[in-house]
């Protein structure tokens, strides 16, 4: 075999050597996006919020802003959240055909995340605003609207900075947030959904005059 020939034959080789690095390659690509989408579903359905309230403490009513007393009667209490929620289908048909909804269209709440943020960008966990945290939920929620309560404001964050400098005076009079409320689960044919809604909440020492005269 010539000298020259065996040059071409090499150059060949590495060119079929490269077009297989290059299917590899395209095939881990493929293989990765095919793993991110199952992790983070396609579901037919996807949860809408139509209300997001709370209430303070044990005072019993809800309401769309929040305001959040760090003590009430000498004791901190956590403030309760509710969520009216309900599915409905990304795809509804055309008028006069709409698409069924199926019981693998039900979502399934599984956990919570509320996270807490300033209007003026002061947004240090303990220090600025109380610290974020996760919660578990069990829900199944259909196209039929449906409460789901929920912790909104965890008595811990009541006795520790910077809601504690909030008691009597104690360096601070007043801090206003959004609460950021982050549901999670799936359908029931196993598809991931997301969903958030926001809310504000006011936390000061507020007055108690139920108590008053204790």
């Amino acid at each position: 075999m010539r000298k020259g020939e065996t040059v071409v034959i090499s150059q060949n080789r590495v060119r079929h050597g490269g077009w297989v690095l290059l299917l590899l390659a395209g095939s881990a690509l493929v293989a990765a996006s095919c793993g991110e989408v199952s992790r983070t579903g396609r579901s037919p359905a996807f949860l809408v919020i139509d209300a997001l309230t709370a209430t303070a403490g044990q005072s019993g009513g809800y309401g769309q802003t929040l305001q959040s007393d760090v003590h009430t009667c000498g004791s901190p209490f956590e403030d309760l959240g509710q969520a009216q929620v309900r599915v409905l289908l990304r795809d509804e048909g055309a008028p006069g055909a709409p698409t069924g909804f199926s019981n693998l269209n039900w979502l399934k709440i599984d956990r919570y995340r509320v996270v807490f943020r300033r209007a003026d960008g002061r947004n240090r966990p303990g220090v600025d605003v109380p610290y974020p945290f996760d919660g578990a939920l069990s829900a199944t929620i259909t196209n039929t609207p449906t409460t789901v309560g929920f912790t909104m404001v965890r008595v811990q964050a009541k006795i520790e900075p910077p809601l504690s400098a909030l008691l009597s005076g104690g360096g601070a009079i007043a801090i206003s947030t959004i609460a950021e409320v982050t549901f999670y689960g799936e359908d029931l044919a196993g598809n991931g959904f997301v969903t958030s809604g926001s809310m504000s909440i006011n936390f000061a020492d507020w007055g108690d005059p139920s108590c008053s005269g204790s």
